[in-house]
């Protein structure tokens, strides 16, 4: 556990909370370890190098392990730097009906009904990982360069995984790019898409990012797969957080070729409401049970962390950012209390059926 900055220490204590209610009752054996819990001047006294070795130590320990790595948010450099130190190429944003708070949407209903979209985007590569510079050799004249590129291989890599991924749901995968605005690259993305849907036998839409932006809205269901570069998919997956009724619900998974594996929120770091009890923790939660499902093979306990979160926002038990007219608003605390103490409730329930069958 990567305990993050800001609101991460909030939301990631109720997530434990909710992961240890559905896990050490069914005798599962839970070893958590932990780096990064420090409070915002250590924090910020660690600015100039976030990703510290405690942290690079204790997530090689824990890759050895066979274990998973789940983080809260962080502010700056440190989720780009974490991704490309482990090279967690592939990342999964969900965009699910069944994780979301809908009627929180601002979109008509029928926007987001049936929502069921995977949002891939390649994390080592693009703007993001680029090299950057300032120049003010020259008196009154202050120049930023930024320089990036994507080799074939990377491209290649990225997209073969996301048409393996649409050939096991509707075999459909769309591929985001800027053919007037980016040339070369976008290219090098439409010929390794091309390659990767014949090889995978998925259909392929090649999309610019600004049409991507407004069908997204308009007409979100259609969509099956999405693959992106890297700056692109971060646009795309908060801009999807409308889908979801709130920003604070999105989740992610970002893995390497060789299994390992990070779960975070796609919020940021929320200083502005750090120790106001005030963040919705349901993202956090969220990428906890994708952590259990994905890396850990426990459906149950997965299946059973994300019908506590429903089960609890039909009540109309809400954080703010997800409030209707009529419900009651909890902080972040109560929230996290009231998905755990209904996620035991909802294993003692299935419990008694199956008693009740054998």
């Amino acid at each position: 556990v990567l305990w993050g900055e800001g609101v991460g220490q909030e939301v990631i204590a109720a997530g434990l909370e909710v992961l240890e209610s559905v896990v050490g009752p069914r005798s599962v054996a839970l070893n958590v370890y932990e780096a990064g819990r420090l409070d915002s001047h250590a924090v910020k006294a660690k600015a100039d190098r976030p990703l510290t070795d405690d942290i690079l130590g204790l997530c090689e320990q824990t890759f050895a392990r066979g274990g998973a790595v789940i983080q809260g948010p962080y502010g700056g450099r440190f989720v780009y730097d974490l991704r490309k130190h482990f090279d967690l190429f592939f990342k999964i944003s969900p965009l699910q009906s069944a994780l979301s708070a809908q009627d929180a949407s601002l979109l008509k209903p029928e926007v987001v009904k049936g929502l069921d979209i995977l949002i891939t985007r390649e994390n080592c590569g693009g703007i993001y990982q680029g090299q950057w510079s300032e120049d003010e050799s020259v008196a009154g004249r202050r120049v930023a360069r930024h320089h990036f590129d994507y080799e074939e291989s990377q491209v290649g890599c990225f997209l073969r995984a996301s048409a393996r991924l649409a050939k096991q749901r509707r075999g459909k995968m769309a591929v985001v790019w800027k053919e007037s605005g980016l040339p070369s690259i976008s290219a090098l993305w439409r010929d390794c898409a091309n390659e990767a849907a014949e090889e995978y036998g998925v259909r392929l839409q090649l999309i610019g990012i600004d049409l991507m932006a407004y069908w997204l809205l308009q007409r979100a269901a259609t969509f099956d797969v999405i693959a992106t570069p890297n700056l692109f998919g971060d646009v795309i997956a908060d801009l999807g957080a409308i889908l979801l009724g709130s920003r604070g619900a999105s989740f992610s998974g970002n893995y390497s070729e060789d299994g390992k594996s990070v779960y975070q929120t796609n919020h940021g770091a929320g200083f502005d409401l750090e120790g106001s009890d005030r963040a919705n923790p349901a993202g956090q939660i969220f990428a906890f049970s994708m952590m259990l499902r994905e890396t850990f093979g426990r459906y149950d306990e997965a299946d059973i962390m994300e019908e506590a979160v429903r089960s609890v926002w039909r009540e109309v038990w809400r954080t703010e950012d997800v409030a209707i007219p009529g419900c009651r608003v909890v902080g972040t605390r109560e929230m996290g209390r009231r998905i755990a103490g209904r996620a035991e409730e909802i294993m003692d329930t299935r419990g008694a059926r199956i008693a009740a069958k054998v």
